[in-house]
């Protein structure tokens, strides 16, 4: 049985979607609905069963004869504005503890959700070297609460056991519960549909123009192929970088949904609000050598292409993977 933790969330869920499309649906769900939505993520998939997240550590910590292949986890609280840092470091960091330990101790595979985040302001680059992994200073404590984790696993000599994926900035189906943490690709669509405009922060920094900052977007379904990558070469352990590769700006970004609406393009530039002036990235470019090297080679979506496929096949149609 593949266990994916985060099972019923953004990229969980698409994990369990590209499972079920490779013909394996034995796959046990782990998550905590909560009170949004994204249990409507789950309706389409195919899988054997559904838990708790802190039943399922429960459940590991007392049974010894669980028959278990792999753990795919994404279970984390993703908010870059959370700001109860003992809630993180028991959600993020401890749990992935106990299960990075269990997996190695039972020789299962064990494959992390790491962050961008933890790169803070890029001024260390974006890199993933391991051995420069403790010079990163993340700006939120979302982002360092992934650090936390991967210093650990740095430390504890398992890097060498697992695998580790730092995603940029993803965007596709099944985010739709996210609120406030949606992809701009789905925030923006509303507003266009609304408004018939877009909504962009003013630049403060001198060297960018207005929505001319530049982040690594990525397609939900290039993320995913990347990461199951990790499932089907267990052999390939470590911490990478999950990304196009390639800085786009904001105004690429809103152009590419306004196209693929076939409506002309209208961009109002809004100030930067004071709380997120300290911690605004004004570029971000993932470097995927090390996860090309480790001899990964599908093809990736353009931002032009993920947009398209995105807007017309799933936001236009009200559809989940």
């Amino acid at each position: 049985m593949i266990v994916v933790t985060g099972g019923a969330g953004f990229i969980g869920s698409a994990i369990v979607w590209r499972l079920n499309q490779l013909g394996n649906d034995n796959i046990l769900i782990v998550d905590e609905l909560g009170i949004d939505e994204k249990w409507k993520n789950l309706t389409s998939l195919k899988f054997a069963d559904y838990m708790n997240k802190w039943d399922f550590l429960d459940k590991i910590e007392t049974e010894t004869d669980l028959d278990i292949e792999a753990i795919i986890h994404m279970g984390a609280n993703s908010s870059t504005t959370e700001k109860d840092a003992d809630y993180l470091i028991e959600n993020n960091y401890e749990y992935t503890k106990s299960l990075a330990l269990y997996s190695v101790n039972k020789n299962i595979r064990f494959i992390y959700a790491s962050s961008a985040a933890t790169y803070g302001d890029g001024s260390l680059g974006f890199g993933d070297n391991e051995s420069e992994i403790n010079l990163l200073r993340p700006l939120n404590m979302y982002g360092y609460s992934k650090q936390l984790f991967d210093l650990w696993a740095i430390r504890n000599n398992l890097t060498d056991k697992i695998a580790g994926i730092k995603y940029f900035n993803v965007y596709g189906p099944n985010e739709y519960h996210k609120e406030d943490m949606r992809s701009v690709v789905n925030k923006a669509y509303d507003q266009i549909k609304e408004t018939g405009k877009v909504k962009l922060f003013k630049s403060e920094n001198p060297l960018y123009k207005d929505g001319e900052q530049k982040r690594d977007f990525i397609y939900i379904k290039d993320a995913v192929e990347m990461t199951l990558f990790f499932l089907f070469n267990r052999e390939k352990n470590g911490i990478y970088n999950v990304g196009s590769g390639k800085a786009r700006t904001w105004n690429d970004l809103v152009k590419s949904i306004f196209s693929a609406l076939g409506k002309p393009v209208e961009i109002d530039y809004i100030n930067l609000p004071p709380h997120l002036k300290s911690k605004y990235q004004y570029f971000t470019e993932a470097d995927i050598s090390k996860i090309k090297k480790a001899g990964y080679t599908h093809p990736l979506f353009s931002l032009e292409d993920g947009v398209a496929d995105y807007v017309k096949n799933y936001l236009l149609q009200n559809r989940y993977l």
